[in-house]
């Protein structure tokens, strides 16, 4: 069993080689490369997958154990659905296959499971499953885990240009109050932190669609290891170049102004 640190103190979180005081908030991964590789294995693409899920277990493990508040998986694009019917359907026996196997593990160390996207469209038994982990979780106070499926970060914003203009139209709001803020506050990830860092796996240097709003000052580290390769090792590398950038929010070094 993994235990939650979000009450515990820095000196009790065994990470030597990380400043525990300077730890992202949130972290936003594109988890790319099972089918790559698959292939380079000679495995057919669902084993890819598999193993991509054993490695959001450790991910979402060694998250919670060093006290990430936030972490934001994209599990499924909408782009996704262009993919065979088959491994489509892979994806998804996989996603209900995780929330059924480790809910009682997540819940006992206090994660909090949400999700992001359409996920009216995902297939009745995915829905079941997220309904239940979501209800299940809602009132822990430890990883908040988003999983972005059926996602895509035009449609999300879309969608809340849309929210804003009904409020504008029905008098609740005037153009010129719209801000940042406003439309913040109608992105999926309302209340929130946005990413402090996104680490994308395999190499690939592209956003996918992926949080385009939230994504606007976040550090960006790209590792070369294809995502089931991807380990707690890993992310404490990614954690570490994090930590060595001076964020400047678009101020001179030393700012955040």
């Amino acid at each position: 069993m993994w235990l939650s640190p979000w009450k515990r103190k820095h000196k009790e979180i065994e990470a030597p080689s990380l400043d525990l005081t300077r730890l992202p908030r949130h972290i936003a991964i594109i988890m790319d490369g099972n089918g790559r590789w698959a292939k380079k294995r000679g495995l057919p693409r669902s084993m890819g997958h598999r193993a991509g899920v054993e490695a959001l277990r450790s991910a979402v493990k060694e998250c919670s154990r060093i006290g990430i508040e936030v972490l934001t998986v994209y599990a499924f694009s909408t782009e996704n659905w262009r993919r065979p019917k088959e491994e489509v359907g892979v994806l998804m026996s996989l996603l209900t296959e995780y929330l059924r196997r480790e809910l009682d593990e997540l819940h006992s160390n206090r994660v909090v499971v949400r999700a992001l996207g359409g996920l009216n469209e995902l297939p009745p038994e995915a829905q079941g499953e997220l309904n239940k982990a979501f209800e299940r979780t809602r009132k822990n106070d430890g990883l908040i885990l988003n999983l972005a499926l059926n996602y895509g970060g035009r449609a999300e914003i879309v969608e809340a240009v849309q929210e804003i203009a009904t409020l504008v139209q029905q008098g609740k709001l005037k153009p010129g109050e719209i801000d940042a803020d406003t439309v913040s506050g109608h992105l999926a990830t309302a209340g929130l932190p946005d990413p402090d860092l996104l680490i994308r796996t395999s190499g690939e240097m592209r956003l996918s669609n992926f949080l385009l709003w939230q994504l606007a000052y976040s550090e960006i580290v790209v590792v070369s290891e294809l995502w089931p390769d991807f380990n707690e090792k890993s992310l404490s590398e990614a954690i570490k170049a994090f930590q060595k950038r001076d964020r400047r929010f678009g101020g001179l070094a030393g700012s955040k102004e």
